[in-house]
């Protein structure tokens, strides 16, 4: 008989795991308790980057020195709420530790490279499959500096790079705006990275995939899964809606939302959401003749935050906030994107009408360690654990949705998943 599959949660890596999980002639049922590629979801909202080259955690050596700014500036680029610092201080010890060497930079940078090394391709493939071959775009990804001096000043997370494999092409200040005339002309250096590219619509690209999964097959269910049940330690069913949706295997795969169910499943795991915002001008045709959009994705170093040309428009995201999933958003910090839009664009116009503006926040949803859990759960093999990808779940996706199959399938996984083993929690701390 086919084994039959629930997968909860049709973020990105839901979906993704969906359509592997077909392809390995499993029975796929998708349990989502909002519209596939809905603004609930983390995949909606993210910055379109499929940045190959992410292969560095958020922490870093010294990190930790920042930490009293970080609960004194509510509305710096990464900010802790204060009401939220006692429970969350575990989390961040944990984090600030996974960055304190440069070698526990660099073991996790390997093991994310090994997860992202070919993600633009792979996306472009299924999205092909989907029908939606043009929402991903392989011309890749631009960082710009003031100054050669703030590249340098980066230097450990581009050696890092580059010691996992990352290439780049450098790009002085005339190359720099001959590449992208419309940023500002305070950026004087450049590193274009050829091998990433972007998503034009990430939500519309989610809801794509997940009609290509059911298209192929898969049920859809909208509910809100609550739990499993078990017998003689092997699944039996997940819970759904106050009713149970009988199953062979399931995979956790619910974001920010996942860490109750995998306690469910027998791991108590550190998933902690950091709250990112966004602001995409929209409707572009609301903009004045005149005004100038940027037609590659850039990250800028002074602003911290990447703007990327997107179907409905230009979308800016980043910030970081660490707030729980309850705390109401704080929507300053998305006008200070909306205003960070200005500094970097000069041609767009001041003020940007409010009519094409729109704001969001969402929850990434992220292991101390900068790494995600992919695996088995104690409780039962039948249930495998995909969430807590940060920063890179869309890049990600497209490797993890292949390993959740392989790992359903009783297959050898394609890449070694050791550094992303759930129970790695379970051991004391190693560099």
């Amino acid at each position: 008989m086919t084994r039959h599959v629930v997968i909860i949660g049709a973020g990105i890596v839901g979906a993704v795991s969906a359509i592997e999980a077909l392809r390995s002639g499993l029975r796929v049922t998708l349990v989502e308790a909002g519209p596939a590629g809905g603004e609930q979801a983390a995949s909606y909202g993210n910055a379109g980057w499929l940045s190959s080259h992410s292969v560095i955690a958020p922490a870093e050596p010294g990190l930790w020195k920042k930490v009293p700014g970080f609960v004194l500036d509510p509305l710096g680029p990464l900010a802790i709420r204060m009401r939220y610092l006692p429970q969350v201080a575990p989390w961040l010890m944990r984090y600030l530790a996974s960055g304190w060497t440069e070698a526990r930079v660099e073991k996790t940078a390997h093991a994310l490279r090994a997860l992202l090394v070919d993600a633009p391709a792979l996306h472009h493939d299924l999205a092909s499959a989907a029908g939606v071959a043009p929402l991903i775009e392989r011309r890749g990804l631009l960082h710009a500096y003031p100054a050669r001096s703030d590249f340098e000043a980066d230097g450990l997370a581009w050696r890092v790079r580059h010691k996992t494999g990352v290439r780049w092409q450098e790009l002085q200040a005339d190359a720099l705006h001959a590449l992208e005339p419309a940023l500002h002309p305070r950026y004087q250096f450049g590193v274009w990275v050829g091998e990433a590219g972007h998503c034009r619509n990430p939500g519309a690209y989610v809801g794509a995939l997940v009609a290509h999964a059911c298209a192929q097959g898969a049920a859809s269910i909208c509910a809100q899964a609550t739990g499993f049940r078990f017998e003689s330690g092997r699944l039996r069913a997940v819970r759904a809606a106050g009713a149970d949706i009988g199953c062979d295997a399931a995979v956790i795969a619910a974001g920010a939302h996942s860490r109750a169910l995998a306690a469910l499943a027998g791991d108590l795991l550190p998933l902690e959401t950091e709250r990112g915002y966004h602001v995409i001008v929209d409707a572009p045709q609301m903009l004045p003749e005149r005004a100038q959009l940027p037609q590659l994705p850039v990250m800028v170093s002074d602003c911290k935050a990447g703007a990327t040309p997107m179907e409905r428009g230009l979308r800016i995201a980043g910030q970081v906030e660490i707030a729980g999933l309850k705390a109401a958003p704080n929507w300053r910090r998305a006008e200070i994107l909306r205003d960070h839009l200005l500094r970097i664009f000069p041609g767009l116009p001041a003020p940007l009408p409010a009519a094409s503006l729109h704001y969001w926040m969402g929850h990434r949803p992220s292991m101390p360690d900068g790494r995600p859990c992919i695996g088995y759960a104690s409780a039962a093999r039948d249930v495998v654990h995909a969430f807590g990808h940060g920063h890179i779940g869309l890049a990600s996706a497209a490797r993890t949705g292949r390993l959740v199959a392989q790992l359903l399938s009783g297959r050898t996984p394609e890449i070694d998943l050791a550094p992303f083993d759930p129970r790695r929690f379970a051991r004391p701390f190693a560099a």
